[in-house]
This record gives C-alpha cells, sequence and structure tokens, in this order.
C-alpha cells in the first residue's frame, strides 16, 4: 500500500546518477518517481540510455545543452529554465551546463527508477567531465 508523502527538497537523500549528475530523490509512487538532477557550471554528464524507464524533465535553472538520439533521430536541445523535454525509452542522452551556474531539473520517471543497473553507458558526442 502507497502512503501519502511528502520531502522537504533540503531533506532529500543525495546520490550520484550514472550520468555523474547529482540526484536529490524525491517523492516516489507506484507508476513514477521524481527527483532534482544537478550539473555543476562547466560539467558534461557521461552519455547513458536506460533499460525499462522513460524520463520528463523540467529545467529550472542555469543553461546548457541536451544531446538525445533514438534510432536515426538525433538533436542537440539548448537547456534553459522553463523548458520541458523528453527522454523516451532507450534514447541516448548526454548533457552539459554553460559556464556561469549550475544547470538544475526536476525529473519524473515512470516507471520508478529501479536501481543502479538501470542506466547504461553509450556513445556521446562530448567528452564526459561528471
Amino acid at each position: 500500500m502507497m502512503r501519502l508523502q511528502q520531502i522537504e527538497r533540503d531533506a532529500a537523500v543525495r546520490a550520484a546518477a550514472p550520468d555523474g549528475s547529482e540526484v536529490r530523490v524525491l517523492c516516489r509512487g507506484k507508476m513514477a518517481s521524481m527527483a532534482e538532477f544537478s550539473l555543476p557550471a562547466g560539467a558534461v554528464s557521461r552519455a547513458v540510455a536506460h533499460r525499462t524507464v522513460e524520463e520528463l524533465w523540467f529545467v529550472v535553472s542555469g543553461s546548457g545543452q541536451m544531446w538525445r538520439r533514438i534510432g536515426d533521430e538525433a538533436s542537440v536541445v539548448a537547456l534553459h529554465p522553463g523548458l520541458s523535454l523528453s527522454i523516451p525509452l532507450g534514447a541516448h542522452f548526454q548533457f552539459r551546463a554553460d559556464q556561469g551556474a549550475p544547470l538544475v531539473a526536476i525529473g519524473a520517471t515512470m516507471p520508478p527508477w529501479p536501481g543502479p543497473d538501470e542506466a547504461y553507458p553509450v556513445a556521446g558526442p562530448w567528452e564526459a567531465s561528471a
């Protein structure tokens, strides 16, 4: 049985994501989980793909770029506060933060994040620093 949850951002568990970004683990439900992802200014994540989940991201602060590829379709999108984007199941992705401020996004993962073996490394366009 699911319970009612509330988590203060500053009290959330912090962890390292498989892509190298910092994660604050927020609420988790039966069908989805939520987290805050943060990448330091000037940093580049590792390129990864997910085995069983898809994600929806909303950029809260900072700026940067995200590369995504699924099948033959690939693009780089400019990240800025207010932008929402999808990371479909199986998509390869990598992101980087511009200089000046960390890049921060809220992500919803469906189904909920299953654990450390979910993400696997892929080739990306940039050299990772995270």
